[in-house]
């Protein structure tokens, strides 16, 4: 019997180079879907040595939340969201990495069941998509 899968979300999974993130966002093959109160962005790009299937970041804008406080529990609960839901991510080819970027687009804190619904219904859409 083999252990279950863990739901960790180590720091290899994280898009933290600035690099990534200009390909991510200015490579103009990105492409974006909502479900509200959160928006997702992401492109394939060719897998290189090392790296993993898949890469994710959050970001609130101080737009949003004014308190560092309210910003930090909106990246929370997209974290943990992703975390507990990562066998719905979309598959990826063994020569790729879907590069994800979870943005929070409304100025009012959710519960984190909120958070998980549009989380799915954005892995949803984006298989709808491709």
């Amino acid at each position: 019997m083999s252990a279950p899968a863990r739901n960790t979300l180590g720091s290899e999974e994280r898009i933290k180079s600035r690099k990534l993130m200009e390909r991510l966002f200015n490579s103009g093959q990105s492409q974006s879907v909502t479900a509200f109160p959160l928006r997702l962005v992401y492109v394939r790009i060719a897998r290189e040595e090392g790296r993993v299937p898949y890469c994710m970041m959050v970001s609130v804008s101080k737009r949003c939340f004014k308190r560092a406080v309210k910003r930090n529990r909106a990246k929370r609960q997209m974290r943990e969201a992703y975390r507990l839901h990562k066998s719905l991510r979309p598959a990826v080819g063994d020569d790729e990495t879907l590069l994800m970027a979870f943005i929070w687009m409304d100025s009012q804190p959710h519960d984190s069941k909120r958070v998980v619904k549009s989380l799915c219904r954005l892995y949803k859409k984006m298989e709808e998509k491709s």
